[in-house]
């Protein structure tokens, strides 16, 4: 029996907290009109203390009907087609020429003392155990001014049930019409919290009701995952009824961030655009970043910079939306205005209509935003500049004249929001950055490095404040957005990792199925080892020519559409897509007309591609063809996405374009033929990680050309844990089903019995009862266990059922046995999360055939992922040949050796590394290069000009050079030690 704390003890605690703390009124449940949704009582009282000469007059009117009028007109506002109760709330109701406030805000400055007064005089109440309906009887319901505005289930883990539980009754025992729940109308946000964690929705749709997190994060900056803290003195969630049930965070949050978004979908059998609305409500972080951001900013003025490192699946969007529209409004400590306009920085016009609609669903105002678009010049957003519109937003484009504007115009006070910068293009967008900041034939692969040049170059304006944004910070980045630590490193401001929105189900781990090749195709030894290819142009030519050749694309083809056909596509309930990523426009129309051919000869009617790609391009070997991304398709390039959404197409062929910045959740597979490297690499496989409920969705990646190796490094500064368990062997496989049958919760009679039955045709009824039969008997066998060993064993079959996927995906691997106990514990797992995450979905859902084994003869490499959760900044080192570096080049020589057979030692190494160096001091070049270039630029002409040195200096150390010139990678390892201070040297020369 329970004494520690029971569920009804729970709710009374929070509710003598919010009456204690915070002000509230405890209410009796026999207040509550279930017919409207709201206390009378309060309603009135509130609307007769803060508004009496209005409320008099209207009582003239309808005298002794006053009261059921104005409930009945509140009822009528909130639940029209196009009204709500949160518009009400911030905008109020007018009745007979009259406007009535259902709440007041707080004013942005003091100067207003009746504003101040009627602010103090909202009523805040909570109610226990009220009947939302003869069916429906709900824990606690939260009030302002007599309205319903949250709802709450509560939980007690002490008495053996969890926030899971309470997500259960919302989806599957809430019905979504009740008045209390109905969406918009009713209450504005329903949460299910526990002791220990938080999730939250705003609207109930039964079984596909979709809850988000509403924790703090467990652990600090890069560290933090999913969940909260744990307290010696309080209970995790004590932040709900401590803050965010606070009178000040709940008038904030409906006035300042609850917005209604509305999305539009064009209907691909009518036509017809469809309209979808839904509540949004800020998540913890994002509520914790603007709060945290606008305190300092207060405090600060224009005097700080800031960096937001936020994850992919973060919501940056609505974060950007959200500062955005605070800091048009935000009074520093003497009530005075600290921005005049606030700047919006974007490469992506789709985000600028997103910005557009959140900001314009924040506060109907006209010109408070606009957008310069391309049709808009650098004189209009001069205009814009020295105008009263308080929120720009432009392209990335526009971002150097920007700089000098603002230097120019010190009389006013800027906010310059960054967007992260993606180069979703590699044409004219991209050509116009580097042409307006003086790259010259420099091809800019990452607009990030071009704005930090751009700031660097210029320097921090003191009437301007910078906000970035990005999910990936390089170290330049934290140089100039990042804030010095206790411990002298540069830091984020604000940091959402990676890790922790895995962790929360925001976004999906994309290394989990990472599956590397060494190529279809053998480069030919005899051409690459031969002494004529001595420069990197010949080598590239040779790389490019394998790359291009119809043999080796028309294998990888056979490769992806098989792959595609017998492992993913099923997936998501058939609608999942496929990216492939290519390394150049000729090798995205060569691997589009491959496909065609393929499918063509295989007779598949049941998959299709689209390509992307930049600009005109004909063919070496057909130059009568001008191929371009519209007439391949057969419609423009604005039209692509939309088109990729519709279940016409499953797989998108591109060439530099949609690697970022591209939101496509049906994306589960990437086939990649490019060399991705640091933030690219990163940047290229997120567009996989959008979750896509309700279906539990997979990511898989084939990877041709990138070591994994490589890959983890890029990803490991972003994210702060291993995401790959050590190599996965069929030993370890059967490690873990000796683990699970030690347990005895599987009958294997029961296995046999239901692969029988999901791999019948036709599943019937009574079919799925005895399904349900053999699940629900080895669950009851896992309930037998105590609760320690129950989480084990559900722990030790989803480790099974993960690593044994991997294992098919990278392997030969076959043992049907085994297979069948893969197809039992997958359903098991459903099974048992029925009443969890993602619980009240149907089982129906999940019976499907699946058999994911794929015999491959092709060599695989696999490499555990070793996560770098600090990010360092490079530090400068004295010019020479520093021990570390010594180190490094011993390393490197050891390594060589037994490559190659040698016998180097590191004094040779050494004078080879004195005399190139002293070769590349000496070029004009290089110091026209390092003069006019940040270093990651300069590595361009450093690595071309090393092959000129090498030759000269040939005759005084031939063989070791010899060995450099003819290989890259060696050559990029020794001599990439010194690039650092050979472009110091020559900066400063």
């Amino acid at each position: 029996m329970n004494n520690i704390l029971s569920e009804k003890e729970y709710q009374h605690f929070i509710m003598e907290r919010l009456e204690q703390d915070n002000g509230y009124v405890i209410r009796k449940a026999t207040s509550y009109d279930r017919l409207f949704s709201i206390d009378r009582e309060l309603l009135f009282k509130f609307l007769n203390d803060t508004q009496s000469k209005t409320m008099e007059a209207l009582r003239k009117i309808y005298k002794d009907d006053l009261e059921e009028t104005l409930v009945s007109f509140i009822n009528a506002e909130a639940t029209k087609s196009r009204g709500s109760l949160l518009d009400i709330l911030k905008h109020g109701i007018e009745i007979s020429s009259m406007k009535l406030e259902l709440m007041y805000t707080k004013p942005a400055t003091t100067f207003n003392k009746e504003l101040l007064a009627n602010y103090e005089k909202n009523i805040f109440s909570v109610m226990e155990e009220i009947w939302a309906s003869d069916k429906e009887r709900v824990d606690l319901i939260i009030f302002l001014n007599g309205l319903a505005i949250m709802s709450f289930e509560l939980k007690c883990n002490a008495a053996g049930q969890s926030y899971q539980d309470a997500i259960y009754q919302y989806r599957m025992e809430r019905n979504p019409k009740t008045r209390l729940f109905l969406f918009k109308a009713g209450c504005l946000v329903n949460f299910a919290m526990d002791l220990e964690e938080v999730y939250m929705t705003t609207k109930l749709s039964g079984d596909s009701t979709f809850f988000l997190p509403f924790n703090i994060g467990n652990g600090k900056g890069v560290n933090a995952g999913a969940g909260n803290p744990t307290f010696k003195d309080k209970y995790s969630v004590s932040y709900m009824w401590e803050d965010i049930l606070t009178k000040d965070t709940v008038l904030g949050l409906i006035s300042k961030f609850i917005f209604m978004e509305t999305k539009e979908k064009e209907d691909e059998f009518t036509g017809k655009i469809k309209k979808s609305e839904s509540i949004i409500f800020p998540r913890y972080h994002q509520l914790d970043v603007i709060r945290k951001l606008l305190g300092d900013v207060r405090e600060n003025r224009t005097a700080q910079n800031y960096l937001i490192q936020h994850s992919a699946g973060s919501g940056k969007t609505n974060s950007i939306a959200w500062l955005a529209h605070r800091l048009t409004s935000l009074h520093d400590v003497d009530d005075k205005i600290i921005f005049d306009n606030v700047v919006i920085i974007t490469d992506r016009v789709v985000v600028d209509r997103q910005l557009q609609k959140a900001i314009m669903g924040m506060e109907h105002k006209t010109g408070l935003i606009r957008v310069m678009d391309d049709k808009c010049n650098s004189a209009d957003l001069a205009i814009a500049l020295k105008g009263n519109t308080k929120i720009i937003a432009t392209t990335i484009q526009k971002f150097p004249y920007i700089v000098d504007s603002v230097a120019g115009l010190k009389t006013k006070r800027f906010a310059v929001i960054i967007d992260e910068a993606h180069s979703s293009t590699a044409g004219k967008d991209m050509a116009a950055v580097t042409q307006s900041l003086g790259a010259g034939e420099q091809d800019y692969n990452d607009v990030q490095d071009i704005i930090a040049d751009e700031i660097a170059r210029n320097g921090k304006q003191a009437n301007v404040s910078i906000f970035a944004f990005t999910a990936t910070p390089k170290p330049t980045t934290l140089q100039l957005f990042g804030l010095l630590n206790t411990k002298g490193q540069r830091v984020a401001f604000h940091v959402y990792s990676m890790k922790q929105a895995i962790e929360e189900g925001f976004i999906l781990d994309v290394l989990q199925n990472y599956t590397t090749y060494d190529t279809f195709y053998q480069i030919n030894k005899e051409i690459e080892d031969d002494p004529r290819c001595k420069t990197s142009d010949a080598k590239r030519q040779i790389a490019r020519f394998v790359e291009l050749h119809e043999t080796n694309i028309s294998q990888r083809i056979e490769v992806i559409v098989e792959h595609f056909r017998t492992s993913v596509m099923t997936d998501l309930g058939g609608m999942a897509k496929a990216m492939v990523i290519t390394a150049s426009r000729q090798s995205a129309v060569k691997y589009r007309q491959a496909f065609e051919d393929y499918i063509t000869k295989k007779g598949y009617k049941d998959i299709r591609a689209l390509v992307a790609f930049s600009g005109k391009l004909k063919l070496p070997d057909d130059d009568t063809t001008e191929y371009t991304e519209a007439s391949m398709n057969g419609f423009s390039e604005e039209q692509l996405t939309k088109e990729f959404d519709k279940d016409d197409y499953q797989v998108l062929l591109v060439a530099n374009k949609y690697q970022t910045g591209f939101d496509q959740p049906k994306l589960c597979a990437m086939y990649v033929m490019k060399k991705l490297k640091g933030v690219t690499a990163v940047q290229t496989l997120s567009r996989l990680n959008r979750i896509f409920p309700p279906f539990e969705k997979r990511t898989f990646v084939l990877d041709f050309v990138n070591d994994y190796a490589d890959i983890t490094a890029a990803f490991a500064p972003y994210y702060t844990t291993t995401l790959l368990s050590n190599s996965v062997t069929p030993t370890a496989i059967y490690d873990l089903e000796a683990k699970i049958d030690a347990y005895t919760v599987l009958d294997p009679d029961d296995i046999e019995k239901a692969n029988d039955l999901l791999y019948s045709d036709n599943i019937t009824s009574k079919d799925k009862q005895k399904l349900t039969f053999y699940f629900k008997k080895a669950k009851n066998l896992i309930e037998n266990y105590d609760v320690t060993k129950q989480q084990e064993i559900v722990a030790l079959m989803r480790h099974f059922v993960r690593f044994y996927e991997f294992l098919l995906q990278v392997s030969c691997f076959e043992d049907i046995e085994l297979h069948k106990k893969y197809n039992f514990i997958t359903y098991l797992l459903s099974y048992i999360n029925i009443k969890h995450p993602g619980g009240g979905y149907n089982l129906d859902g999940k019976i499907r055939v699946t058999n994911f084994v794929q015999k491959k003869d092709e060599e695989h490499k696999e490499s555990d992922l070793v996560a770098q959760p600090i990010m360092k900044l490079p530090t400068a080192e004295s010019f020479g040949l520093t021990e570390a570096k010594e180190e490094r080049l011993s390393q490197i020589i050891a390594e060589i050796n037994s490559r190659a057979g040698r016998a180097y030692d590191n004094d040779v190494a050494v004078k080879a590394m004195l005399q190139i160096r002293d070769i590349l001091l000496k070029s004009d070049k290089l110091k026209t290069s390092a003069r006019n270039n940040t270093v990651k630029d300069f590595e361009f002409s450093y690595f071309d000009d090393i092959d000129d040195a090498l030759i000269e200096g040939l005759s005084q150390n031939q063989d070791f050079f010899s060995l450099l010139l003819s290989n890259d990678e060696i050559k990029r390892q020794v001599l990439g030690i010194f690039t650092d201070e050979i472009y110091a040297s020559l900066r400063k020369a």
